[in-house]
């Protein structure tokens, strides 16, 4: 209620509001969508009395403006469906930002990025050179302005210090549902290991490998008859689809982080 009053009082309308309490931690939270009206006030007047209020109230707040398209920055490898995925939307329509650079550990897929007119970065990573290349792709994405990356299956471990970099910032695609088959070769594993169900995981990267918060995660039905392949076919299917139910998220600011878990609200 306090929130609503505040945001008339500086002219704006509030258009959509969802809540949810954890119980278990005893925290509430709220999004809370709106659009100046008459605008009575400005932008750094609302935010200094969103600031007084939850000073007041013992709140913390996210204000995004949503003025200009959020910048992703994708890292990718030799593996391709999940950028097709990210660029076909992208160029439908279907995700609002702006795609300033590519960046991988490899040449391979520079004729993509050739293709959409994006600029395409190799930074070529060895024991040695990890942490002075992941430097260089930090102050790169600075540069660009970038807000957002996302690891279209970079088959490379981000360091403690790149993943602090981008905290809650950087979305992975993992391809299982984790907890399970953490790691290289899931696919395989779960093969062997006879599973009915194969998945994909998206959440934030993290110091600890494949353990950041869950934002997407989905689902595709194996059986006995699916070969290894056929579980990299269905796998990447589900890759893709979990992705883009992520990304759209982040992008629209319907994500909110709390201890190792998410909040997602509905678009």
């Amino acid at each position: 209620m306090a929130m609503a009053e505040l945001l008339n009082s500086h002219g704006c309308v509030v258009e959509h509001s969802e809540q949810h309490r954890d119980l278990g931690v005893g925290c509430y939270f709220q999004r809370v969508e709106f659009k100046y009206g008459t605008m009575r006030k400005t932008g750094e007047q609302l935010e200094a009395s969103l600031h007084e209020v939850c000073g007041r109230l013992g709140l913390e707040f996210q204000l995004s403006w949503g003025t200009r398209p959020k910048r992703l920055c994708i890292f990718v490898s030799k593996y391709d469906h999940v950028l097709w995925e990210i660029l076909l939307r992208h160029k439908a329509g279907e995700l609002e930002c702006d795609i300033p650079l590519i960046v991988s550990n490899h040449e391979d897929l520079r004729p993509i990025a050739d293709a959409f007119g994006i600029r395409f970065e190799v930074f070529k990573i060895t024991k040695d050179t990890k942490r002075a290349q992941e430097d260089l792709e930090i102050a790169l994405c600075r540069e660009l302005d970038v807000d957002i990356v996302v690891l279209a299956r970079y088959m490379q471990i981000m360091s403690d210090e790149f993943c602090d970099a981008f905290t809650h910032k950087c979305i992975n695609i993992h391809h299982s549902f984790l907890p399970a088959f953490i790691g290289s070769k899931p696919y395989h594993r779960a093969f062997d290991r006879g599973v009915k169900l194969i998945g994909a995981t998206a959440h934030y990267a993290t110091a600890n490998l494949d353990e950041g918060p869950i934002i997407e995660q989905d689902v595709e039905r194996v059986s006995h008859r699916d070969s290894v392949d056929d579980l990299l076919r269905k796998g990447r299917g589900v890759e893709r689809r979990t992705l883009m139910v992520a990304l759209r998220a982040h992008l629209e600011d319907r994500i909110i982080v709390y201890g190792n878990k998410t909040v997602v609200f509905a678009d």
